[in-house]
């Protein structure tokens, strides 16, 4: 058996903070890497050491091999573990860390190379009998036989990238006119993020669920498979909620494709951790998609349903250890759901979202696991994906797992940057989900390409005007020396009125509070009138009850007038205007076009004195390691371009003005 003492996480965020936690509970030293942006991160909190190794890009800090290897020669570590992303699945760093005489904690060099290529992956599962999906995994990249082989397979088409995942430099096409385009953008994606823009063609299988299965194999030649995953919901195929078992599973189906995966495994000669992923259609056939050679984001579920912790797996297979349990040991009992929180603005089309972190507010209980990679005073940056967090939950049934998962949710706060929090609770909800029939098309389905959250109610304005109310109140009273707090809400003239007045769409609203006793207040909003009654008051949480009815906020005050507020369905953001002086206001017009966010401005497409329709493809902006399509948002002429293709942009920074028709 090797001995490892020292492990280096060659990530960053919730996996880097996840290995560690695992790492240190055997009693292994751990090692972080950062880049510029990084330095105060939390997996570089949490760590026994760290190096610094560039600059902010991924380009130039995570992805730079010898800067990790040097960090790890420099901190005495003995083994890397890559997480997931990044090197992880790159076969030059896992052959570098062997040429250093350092344990990769991952698959050997020959299995990173044949399942890291989609193309030779899916020849080798031919090979080895493993069903595949029909398609096109050919040497010739020419634009024309990628468009030749697509309508031989016939159309709709999955168009991805050979290399890499996370969805990326993926497309799917249904129409011949859209074909070249498509390929043009993946293969562009699929540069930019893997350095290979080699793509296959394949059969798309409309309506399936995305049914994965966890592999486990040691240096002995011992193969197992742990269950399966069902990680249907997914957004551009990027997956946002995932369970485990999938909810039409039968055992013989289970044990069918779990053969197939260990043959999978087996066919590449395997070690360690890996994923066999499948598509499974509406007829109970399976078709292999792809094997991820290295530990999922969603593995948390398999350890809640198995009782295995995956990473403790990881590092007692890299000492030489043989498997801590045979197939017939591993069962599966109860039922996991992880949702992916997002730095993300789902009604504006899911685009990701950046900033200060003003308050992360993480739900405890039984039955709750949360694994985040950042904290209240943290900052999401442009440079890396937008999931900041994930959280799992665990029941007896399904059912439980995904009331205890609603009801985490609500008592999750994400203020600060756009956030997916209020989606997921309204996934949880829906009727499709609480009954198991979700499959890849159920986003598409149930939200199209934007999520419209609940509006906010007269309830909602009523309560952010107590809440802020009582909050200066307890300000005044914390810097008042000796006043009685029986006086609070009192002047001399009697109790006053406290008029507000908040921006809720296009719409000013008023809102009077009217002090009656001590945390009791009547609430106008408009013609509506509400009786609210403040019970409990902590650290960022506040109790009301509202016409009778109890309900539970989190909350965070930001100078001058801004109150960020999360109820149990809705989160907002509500500033006092009669707080706020008219010259912070900002005013914004139909023709200028801005970043959405920060990024890479990859194209402009148009020039001064062309005329645009609505619709009409104007600029491809990347961020977070996607490329977003910027929009006319009408017919007209382009009047001047300010913004330089090629050039980091900041999220607000002008690009471009239009003269829109009327």
């Amino acid at each position: 058996m090797k001995a490892l003492t020292t492990l280096l996480v060659a990530n960053r965020g919730e996996i880097a903070v996840r290995v560690m936690r695992t790492a240190k509970a055997m009693g292994l030293k751990t090692v972080a890497v950062y880049s510029e942006a990084d330095a105060t991160a939390q997996h570089v909190r949490e760590a026994d050491q760290s190096v610094c190794i560039g600059p902010a890009p991924v380009a130039d800090s995570y992805l730079q091999m010898d800067a990790i290897l040097d960090a790890a020669e420099r901190t005495g570590a003995d083994c890397i573990h890559p997480g997931y992303g990044f090197l992880s699945e790159n076969q030059a760093f896992a052959s570098a860390c062997e040429a250093k005489g350092i344990e990769f904690i991952g698959p050997p060099n020959a299995a990173i190379e044949v399942m890291g290529d989609k193309a030779r992956a899916k020849r080798a599962m031919i090979d080895a009998g493993v069903p595949c999906v029909p398609g096109y995994q050919g040497d010739d990249q020419a634009v024309s036989t990628l468009v030749a082989e697509a309508e031989k397979i016939g159309l709709p088409v999955m168009v991805k990238a050979a290399a890499g995942g996370g969805g990326r430099g993926m497309r799917l096409v249904h129409e011949l006119s859209e074909l070249e385009t498509a390929i043009d953008m993946a293969q562009s994606e699929a540069q930019n993020a893997f350095g290979s823009s080699e793509l296959i063609i394949e059969k798309a299988v409309m309506r399936p669920r995305h049914v994965e299965i966890q592999v486990f194999a040691d240096k002995a030649g011992h193969t197992v498979y742990l269950g399966e995953r069902d990680c249907s919901i997914q957004r551009r195929h990027q997956k946002v909620v995932e369970e485990a078992p999938c909810p039409v599973m039968t055992p013989e189906l289970r044990a069918a494709m779990g053969q197939s995966a260990v043959e999978a495994a087996r066919a590449v000669n395997y070690v360690g951790a890996g994923t066999v992923e499948f598509l499974l259609d509406e007829a109970g056939e399976f078709y292999f998609l792809e094997m991820n050679t290295r530990l999922q984001v969603e593995h948390p579920v398999t350890e809640m349903v198995t009782g295995y912790d995956l990473v403790e797996w990881q590092i007692r297979v890299a000492r030489g250890e043989d498997l801590p349990a045979q197939q017939e040991d591993i069962e599966l009992f109860g039922h996991a759901i992880e949702v992916r929180l997002y730095a993300e603005d789902p009604a504006s089309g899911f685009l990701p979202s950046t900033g200060p972190i003003k308050l992360f507010t993480q739900p405890q209980g039984p039955g709750i696991r949360v694994d985040a990679g950042v904290e209240t005073g943290d900052e999401v940056t442009p440079f890396y994906d937008a999931m900041v967090a994930k959280l799992i939950t665990y029941g007896d049934t399904r059912e439980d797992a995904r009331l205890t998962m609603r009801s985490a949710l609500q008592d999750t706060a994400l203020f600060g940057p756009e956030n997916n929090r209020d989606f997921l609770i309204d996934v949880m909800d829906q009727a499709e989900f609480i009954s198991g029939a979700a499959t890849t098309a159920f986003i598409a389905d149930n939200y199209g390409d934007a999520f419209t959250p609940a509006e906010v109610s007269s309830a909602d304005l009523a309560s952010t005007g107590a809440i802020q109310h009582v909050l200066a109140m307890e300000t005044h009273h914390s810097q008042s020396a000796s006043v009685n707090e029986e006086l609070l809400d009192w002047v001399s003239m009697g109790r006053v009125t406290d008029t507000k007045s908040y921006d809720v769409g296009e719409d000013a609203r008023e809102v009077l509070v009217v002090p009656l006793n001590a945390g009791e207040y009547e609430v106008s909003v408009g013609d509506n009138s509400h009786h609210l009654v403040v019970t409990d008051i902590e650290d960022h949480t506040m109790t009301l009850e509202v016409d009778g009815l109890s309900q539970r906020y989190h909350y965070q005050s930001e100078a001058p007038a801004t109150l960020y507020l999360a109820s149990d369905s809705l989160s907002m953001m509500l500033a006092d205007n009669t707080r706020i002086p008219p010259e912070a206001e900002e005013a914004a017009g139909g023709g200028t076009i801005t970043a959405p966010m920060h990024g890479q401005l990859l194209s402009i497409d148009v020039a001064a004195g062309d005329v645009v329709t609505k619709g009409q493809r104007i600029a491809v902006l990347e961020a977070m390691k996607m490329q977003h399509e910027l929009i006319a948002p009408g017919d007209g002429t382009v009047v001047d371009v300010v913004a330089v293709a090629g050039k980091q942009i900041g999220a607000g920074d002008l690009i471009m003005m239009l003269e829109l028709e009327e």
